[in-house]
């Protein structure tokens, strides 16, 4: 007989437990893990998490299961909402409000029960779809580290060869957040099902760079633990004969092997093979006919229910078998699931009643698979028309499971109720940012209807699909969402369905400068159909106004949009429609170098802030304010807008938006020289948005001024990359900007000539534009600047003189240098040391009193540069004045670790220390650097020491020491520490 009990497939695996178990001891420590389990169908994957599971509970772990399932008719965010659902459902009020914070709103849209849980819970924040989704994903984060503060998680994802992607992107999300938590995830998933195109495979390749991961493979048995594993399910000894025959046809796979001894103890035959008689005896190759024969041994009646269930699903409900046979009696009905039990092919869910589940996924995929194509689709029919009769006036809530199964049948049932269906469980993905899931919705019942005549259904198919295509399409496609809105609204309009043609307008698009997407054509129907002077006018021509001064960099039209929206708000009293202009306004004036205007619409926006609760507004006004006061070098102004901007950022959190507000808190530390908190800064944008050119940028200048050449080269790279992605379609964009302006300034300070290619391609791009806002081009001249400077191009030097000099007097914020400086750097380029000097001077005015202490010490040094260069040329310049500059420039450089800088200032003191000694005042013609040398040689340190110390070469230091001795007549080191001694020049 088999033994009644499950088997212990736990021969054999005592390494993987161990290291299992040690994964859950890291996590209680707060070293979260994620522990992927990885093998072949029935290897024992979910039994291994049901062992760790119970380790993990008996160490005082709360364990939460999820599954996934090999259909389309699952919710999104499936194997995640049904763990988080029965923790919710476990705990009281107050604990679970307090562990949801003020992620619950979010939470409420996958978790509609979550609303009974806590009565009076809002709406979410109206986000773009992306941001909404970060939301979402940030909200979850939170709320499982809270919670397993009160008491250590243990999530388990099975199956997740079958998750959905918003489900694997979550998964991601999670994993990033869990690392100093008390959380493992331990997920399960078939290694044989993934191609090199399986979602699951980008995930994995995704989550092996991140530390808390793990990935654990479970093999077959051998063939001593093969015996050992039979013995367990037999409870006897069997014949060495009958271990190797059932090792040699399942290759130690622990359910095929169970399945294997089942069969032979239904057929009679497994007291026959233990006795080693196992000649007559035939075993099945394989799995499926293992299974197939163990289902020929049951009853019809079991065998015909076990094909509807497989049919419903790997979970199925006894209610439904009761519809879909309503000529078996309950209680015939019962004995044939009592039978599939007693066989142990079905199981009954726990905690649930009359709820049931296949043992083991084979199990339905070989009933189902036995199924011809005509047999199958009629099935499905019955299926899906008990469903819609089960679930009655709470169909949509199923839309997705019901849209699946009349899919399958729509070839009996023709496509009407699947479209329908398919439309519903669209929008509901939507609903909960399942926005890849949405599309497959979207697409199948758009497929069939196409060539169909344009109505109300086909619209809000297409409106449904943009609004999916918005989210899911690369930025540089986003023009194909557009197109597909503009569809939808041409039906709109049409059939004067003013609200869905809104709704159209009202659709989130990326906030893309310099790209055109058609979204301003799009608007402009829009309010064609809308009230003039009504408040939703207003809003629409808000939005209008943003996008013409962003977007196509019309300030004109921006202008007019905004005064006729504020003329609305106004008149209509709208507090809240007026804060919306203002803070668009602001935005506009930003990209239009319009500073003032920028900082008195954020002024009137953060006072009607006190009335309406509106961050998005906020943010918006302040993050171009944080910029403007950077410009004009109010840096106490821009460091409290800056911090405000990122304060609201953590409050909206808008993936796009609370990157750019981490990037001023970058700027902020930057321009100050606090390198590590800017590092800090730049860290925690990349991790939310580690392809945006802003942050990019900004990095590989932080990376320039400290002189990390390696890793500002990487940061290049990539940048250069998302660059060229989106080039096409954005001439005008940040991808152009950045890489424009930051390169050459990065290639300037390592001295080289990286990405400079592109930087000039880029920029001639910009130039070329004709929607490319001020900001954005003075960006591209400032790189082309730069660049003249490299190569020493007077021709082109003259032409961005031309260009940059109406902007005098204000600081570029992307580079952290003042315009007077570059403008020095250019005249220095032409040969007019005069002129040159006159543009220093007032960029240093400038730093110094916006307290911008690298662009200060920079300064010095271009202006000593110049001052040194024109004393060559015979301008009566005294040289005294460079050597305090440099002195200047070198004593904040090397407070601040600016690496390439001290070079800079070191090489060209060096060559002022070369000039006769009667300038420096130290005895027998030593240089003020040949002085610190030999204090430092007098102290008793090595060359390389000395080279670190004052931030110059081996080498340099070499040539120092021999200058040194030759000067001082000292025959070694030891007579040169004796010299400095006697002449006082250790304590200098």
């Amino acid at each position: 007989m088999v033994a009644s009990q499950p088997v212990d497939i736990f021969v054999g695996r005592q390494g993987e437990m161990e290291r299992l178990v040690g994964a859950f001891g890291d996590s209680l420590s707060s070293r979260g893990r994620l522990v992927m389990l990885a093998g072949e169908p029935g290897i024992g994957k979910t039994r291994t998490a049901q062992e760790l599971a119970i380790h993990a509970q008996a160490q005082g772990a709360q364990v939460l299961w999820g599954r996934c399932y090999d259909s389309e008719g699952a919710p999104p965010y499936w194997p995640w909402v049904q763990p988080l659902r029965d923790y919710m459902l476990g705990v009281d009020q107050p604990r679970l409000q307090s562990e949801l914070g003020p992620g619950s709103e979010d939470i409420a849209e996958i978790i509609p029960e979550l609303r009974d849980l806590l009565p009076g819970l809002g709406p979410p924040p109206t986000l773009e779809p992306q941001q909404a989704r970060f939301r979402l994903f940030e909200s979850i984060a939170k709320f499982l580290c809270k919670a397993a503060q009160s008491q250590p998680l243990v999530l388990i994802l099975d199956d997740l060869h079958w998750a959905d992607e918003p489900s694997l992107m979550m998964l991601q999300y999670l994993v990033r957040q869990i690392g100093q938590s008390r959380i493992l995830i331990l997920g399960c998933y078939r290694d044989m099902e993934l191609s090199r195109q399986h979602r699951l495979s980008e995930t994995l390749a995704q989550l092996s760079r991140e530390p808390v991961f793990l990935r654990e493979t479970l093999r077959g048995l051998d063939l001593e633990d093969t015996g050992r594993f039979i013995q367990s399910a037999t409870d006897s000894t069997p014949s060495r004969n009958l271990v190797e025959a059932i090792y040699s046809h399942t290759e130690g796979n622990p359910f095929f092997t169970s399945e294997v001894i089942r069969l032979l103890s239904d057929r009679g035959e497994l007291d026959l093979a233990r006795t080693g008689s196992i000649g007559s005896i035939r075993i099945p190759e394989g799995v499926r006919e293992v299974i197939g024969q163990r289902l020929n041994r049951l009853s019809d009646s079991c065998n015909q229910v076990l094909t509807m269930a497989s049919v419903i699903g790997r979970e199925f409900d006894f209610g439904l078998l009761r519809i879909l046979d309503p000529e078996k009696s309950e209680d015939a009905l019962l004995e044939t699931v009592d039978e599939a039990a007693a066989a142990r092919l079905i199981e009954e869910l726990p905690g649930a009643i009359d709820r049931y589940r296949f043992s083991h996924a084979l199990v339905q995929q070989t009933l189902s698979e036995e199924l011809t194509t005509s047999r199958r689709v009629r099935l499905h029919a019955r299926v899906a028309i008990a469903l819609e009769d089960l679930y009655a006036g709470q169909a949509d809530a199923h839309a997705a499971e019901l849209a699946q199964h009349f899919a399958e049948a729509e070839a009996h049932l023709g496509p009407e109720k699947m479209v329908r269906f398919s439309l519903t469980a669209g929008n509901r993905a939507l609903a909960a940012y399942a926005f890849e899931e949405a599309l497959v919705h979207f697409d199948r019942a758009l497929e069939a209807r196409e060539g169909q005549p344009m109505d109300d259904e086909l619209a809000d198919l297409l409106f449904g699909k943009g609004l999916a295509m918005v989210v899911t399409l690369d930025r540089h496609r986003v023009h194909e969402a557009v197109e597909t809105l503009a569809r939808a609204l041409d039906h709109y309009v049409a059939a004067n369905n003013t609200t869905q043609a809104v709704a159209v307008a009202n659709a989130y698009l990326p906030a893309l400068a310099g790209h055109r997407t058609g979204m301003v054509e799009l608007l402009s129907r829009v309010l064609t159909v809308t009230a003039p002077g009504s408040l939703e006018a207003g809003r629409l021509l808000s939005l209008y106004g943003r996008l013409k001064g962003h977007q196509d960099g019309d300030y004109q039209s921006a202008q007019e949009a905004f005064d006729e929206a504020l003329a609305i708000a106004e008149r209509e009293g709208d507090a809240g429609l007026e804060m919306q202009v203002l803070a668009a306004g602001s935005y506009v004036d930003f990209f239009h170098l319009q500073h003032a205007g920028c900082i008195e619409k954020t002024r009137r926006v953060l006072e009607l802030g006190r009335q309406v609760d509106d961050p998005a507004a906020q943010l918006l006004a302040l993050y171009g304010s944080a910029h403007a006061h950077t410009a004009l070098g109010n840096f106490a102004e821009a460091r409290k807008h800056s911090a405000a901007c990122l304060e609201m950022g953590e409050r909206f959190r808008d993936r796009y938006w609370l990157a750019g507000a981490l990037l001023r808190m970058v700027a902020t530390a930057m321009w100050e020289g606090d390198w590590q908190s800017a590092r800090e800064f730049s860290d925690r944008a990349l991790e939310l948005s580690d392809r945006d050119p802003r942050v990019l940028g900004t990095r590989v200048l932080l990376e320039g001024y400290v002189g990390e050449s390696e890793q500002a080269s990487e940061f290049i790279q990539r940048l250069i990359a998302t660059r060229r992605l989106t080039s096409a379609i954005e001439e005008a964009g940040a991808g152009n900007a950045y890489t424009a302006a930051t390169i050459p300034m990065a290639a300037r300070m390592a001295n080289g000539q990286t990405g400079i290619g592109d930087a000039r391609e880029a920029a001639d791009s910009m130039l070329a534009s004709e929607i490319a806002t001020p900001l954005f081009r003075n960006a591209a001249h400032v790189g082309l600047a730069m660049m003249s400077v490299i190569a020493h191009d007077p021709e082109g030097a003259q032409r961005q003189f031309n260009a940059l000099l109406p902007s005098k007097g204000i600081f570029v914020t992307q580079l952290g240098m003042a315009i007077d400086h570059i403008l020095g750097l250019l005249c220095h380029t032409l040969g007019d040391f005069k002129l040159a000097s006159a543009y220093f001077e007032d960029a240093l005015a400038f730093c110094r009193k916006a307290g911008y202490r690298p662009a200060l010490a920079w300064s010095c040094y271009d202006y000593a540069d110049a001052l040194l260069a024109g004393a060559q040329d015979q301008v009566p310049i005294p040289s005294d004045k460079a050597i305090a500059l440099l002195d200047e420039s070198l004593a904040i450089s090397t407070e601040l670790g600016m690496r390439p800088l001290i070079e800079r200032v070191t090489a060209l003191r060096e060559t002022l220390d070369t000039q006769p000694a009667a300038r420096s005042g130290f005895p027998d013609g030593l240089t003020q650097r040949e002085v610190e040398v030999i204090r430092l040689v007098a102290a008793g340190r090595t060359d390389r020491e000395i080279g670190e110390e004052l931030f110059i070469s081996v080498n340099t230091v070499g040539n120092h020491v021999r200058s040194i001795l030759n000067k001082t007549n000292a025959a070694n080191r030891t007579e040169a520490a004796s010299y400095a001694a006697m002449r006082g020049l250790t304590g200098i």
